[in-house]
């Protein structure tokens, strides 16, 4: 039996089978989970093609977290296809190009990215709750915000957001038995990644400073670490960043 096996889950984020969250779709099925996959507008079609590289190719239904009618109706259309569910992944980010210039950026700039990349963990959460009668988990990805990164800026702030969220969340969900941990993954060259202005700037210099070595190209990781979250293994375990990094976090400049 896998660490999975029965389990029923929710991954967003799954655009190109180098993502983190295609990963965690591919472990978690070989894990015995049932998945199924958001996406949204003109991404819906990537979505649906990438999905038929999965063993089983899941359900891909409509999910704009910006969008407050897909989350007040996520639940209902959730419930077409599975009774419900008992994790949650988190990997959804966004900033226009603006807000990757940290004093010019506009407010309109920083505000979308806030809502997008911080806020949704909430939305996300808060919509899904309703089918995770039995408690659960909920795991989102981070980029370790501590630190004032070369090029991440506002993005930067929204990480911080992001985190500050789920330990609010990990204490407000708590009593109804879902856990919400984050996975502060290291660079990995992902469509996201590419969306960065300057992100080679991290790739140039992980490798060096990792006391375990870093592979810019190697999501699996990470994958792994978010399916362990969404398992039964770290059943007290709330409010938590389980650094994937190679060790960087760890080590001084």
């Amino acid at each position: 039996m896998g660490i999975l096996e029965g389990k029923k889950l929710l991954v967003t984020g799954v655009l190109m089978d180098s993502s983190i969250a295609f990963h965690v779709a591919k472990i978690a099925q070989e894990q015995g989970a049932e998945v199924v996959l958001t996406s949204f507008g003109r991404t819906m079609k990537i979505t649906q093609t990438i999905a038929k590289r999965l063993a089983t190719t899941p359900e891909v239904i409509e999910l704009d977290v910006a969008n407050q009618g897909d989350l007040d109706s996520l639940a209902d259309r959730l419930r077409e296809h599975i009774d419900g569910l008992d994790g949650v992944l988190h990997s959804i980010g966004f900033a226009p190009q603006g807000a990757f210039n940290f004093l010019e950026g506009s407010w309109e700039d920083v505000s979308t990215a806030l809502q997008i990349s911080a806020y949704s963990l909430k939305s996300l959460a808060v919509a899904a709750l309703p089918l995770m009668a039995d408690g659960g988990s909920v795991v989102g990805l981070t980029f370790d915000a501590k630190f004032a990164w070369p090029v991440y800026d506002w993005m930067g702030v929204a990480k911080a957001a992001f985190e500050s969220t789920n330990r609010y969340l990990a204490r407000d969900l708590g009593p109804k038995g879902v856990r919400c941990n984050l996975v502060a993954a290291g660079p990995i060259r992902t469509t996201a990644a590419k969306s960065i202005p300057g992100f080679e700037q991290f790739e140039q210099v992980w490798d060096e400073r990792a006391p375990l070595g870093w592979d810019v190209n190697d999501p699996v990781p990470a994958a792994q670490a978010c399916a362990a979250l969404l398992s039964d293994w770290f059943p007290a375990t709330t409010g938590e960043i389980v650094h994937v990094d190679g060790g960087v976090h760890a080590m001084g400049q």
